[in-house]
């Protein structure tokens, strides 16, 4: 019973998170972890933060589960970002590189290669590129992900081309684009609107 109460809890978190009402998913995930510690991951805080712009908050939560388990890959990814967007960046590429090899798939890799991009490391950021164009030949590759890069180098069009491909694909991680920080300089451009309505958010 704990465990269906806890997936719940989870669920709704996610939800609520993805609609960018962070206080309430913090709420939730917590009580998820408490009813099933073993299932619900704690990596769920430290990304609410992250959507939430709450840097500080999800450093600490990351630092928190990678001082039990040094080799959690997806908490030193999250690390890492958290670190990016602070400006943090020597230290962002550090976590990151060690995650990716830590996380499987290729999501990871995207995160990495947007924290080069956050960083001016245009060069690093375009060699990741091309090894995720190559590996999508065989795995998949999130276009939602291939589009974060594209705007963190500054190629709007590319970006917003890559968000259309995600929509059409149905890409999961679109979920994320009413919180996501890396968009925030196309919110106001017409087609990122049109894209956001089509996905049915609310204003």
């Amino acid at each position: 019973m704990e465990s269906g109460a806890a997936a719940g809890h989870h669920l709704f978190g996610l939800y609520l998170a993805m609609m960018g009402r962070y206080e309430e998913a913090y709420t939730e995930f917590q009580r998820a972890i408490r009813l099933d510690p073993l299932a619900v991951s704690q990596n769920l805080l430290g990304f609410n933060c992250l959507y939430a712009r709450r840097y500080d908050q999800a450093v600490s939560e990351f630092v928190k589960i990678l001082e039990l388990d040094p080799q959690d890959g997806p908490a030193l990814c999250g690390l890492g970002w958290a670190y990016s967007w602070k400006g943090l960046h020597e230290l962002a590429i550090a976590a990151l590189q060690k995650g990716v090899n830590l996380w499987p798939g290729t999501s990871p890799l995207t995160m990495l290669a947007d924290a080069y991009a956050a960083a001016e490391q245009r060069d690093d950021a375009q060699k990741v590129l091309e090894q995720l164009f190559v590996l999508s030949k065989e795995r998949y590759v999130t276009p939602y992900g291939v589009a974060r890069i594209y705007n963190a180098l500054g190629q709007k069009d590319e970006a917003l081309r890559w968000l259309e491909t995600s929509y059409q694909q149905q890409a999961e991680w679109l979920l994320l684009l009413k919180v996501d920080a890396r968009f925030d300089d196309l919110r106001s451009n017409p087609r990122f609107q049109d894209l956001m309505r089509r996905m049915n958010f609310p204003a």
